[in-house]
């Protein structure tokens, strides 16, 4: 026991920020690195160096305490449990997959040639969908809705009064600042809505109302863009996991198969 103190003692009297050799503390002169401490931390958002300095050393103190009490459950035989052995060789499986699939990923390269082959045959799936920029003012029934219209008809300043009625009369969380969605894609919309959009040209407003699951809409067109395809450069990165992917899944497929054709597999 202590033996167990003193090396306890020895290494808390270790702990500092992330030293030159690249580790925080020793136990019995294994290393606690960055991977012990992420292990220990279980979320990548937290960032050990930037924790106060007492933090920092009680999550030392857990991992330091976890590698004495597991070299001593160790020592004193817990590797001939059955539910140890039974979770080693689960790791060990889930480990080997995992290896074989970084392995495979990393030997899939492809060409300029290649990528560029593949983006030609494809073009119509790198395209940038086309935008709009809208307010809308959203009420229960067309008549209400046909009214504001007359209103904005009205209007010297129509985005101003549009502003203004939306702050008034329309219904949901947009109403607080004067109807506006900012910039959205058609398909962020329900159909009839986007549709309606579309069809107005900048700084415009709908002259009938448009009919949603939602109610009746004004909308106010502030601006559009259209869509546009996306050249090989802007994609390449792109094209290079799709083709790594593709050859991955293929390859992975077909050995599963060969393995499958030689197993025998009971599924109840």
């Amino acid at each position: 026991m202590r033996k167990v103190v003193s090396s306890f003692v020895a290494s808390i009297a270790l702990v500092s920020t992330l030293s030159a050799a690249d580790f925080y503390a020793t136990v019995d002169g294994e290393k606690i690195t960055k991977d012990d401490v992420a292990m220990a931390l279980q979320d990548p958002r937290i960032n050990f160096e930037k924790l106060p300095k007492n933090a920092q050393k009680e999550v030392l103190e857990q991992i330091i305490n976890r590698k004495l009490i597991a070299k001593d459950a160790i020592k004193n035989g817990i590797e001939k449990d059955k539910t140890f052995e039974k979770a080693i060789n689960k790791m060990k499986e889930d480990l080997a997959f995992q290896i074989w699939q970084k392995n495979e990923l990393e030997s899939l390269k492809f060409t300029d040639s290649q990528k560029k082959d593949f983006y030609e045959k494809n073009k119509d799936k790198f395209v940038q969908p086309g935008k709009l920029n809208a307010r809308h003012i959203l009420v229960k029934t067309e008549k209400e809705a046909k009214d504001i219209i007359k209103q904005l008809d009205k209007a010297s300043d129509k985005e101003a009064k549009f502003i203004e009625l939306a702050k008034t009369k329309s219904e949901g969380p947009s109403k607080k600042n004067g109807g506006d969605l900012g910039e959205f894609s058609e398909a962020q919309m329900v159909p009839e809505f986007s549709k309606g959009a579309k069809s107005l040209n900048p700084k415009s407003y709908s002259k009938t109302p448009v009919k949603t699951q939602f109610g009746y809409h004004v909308i106010y067109l502030k601006d559009k863009k259209p869509s546009k395809s996306l050249s090989f450069k802007e994609v390449e990165g792109n094209i290079s996991q799709i083709l790594i992917g593709n050859e991955y899944n293929k390859k992975a497929k077909e050995l599963a198969d060969k393995l499958r054709s030689k197993a025998k597999i009971v599924i109840k």
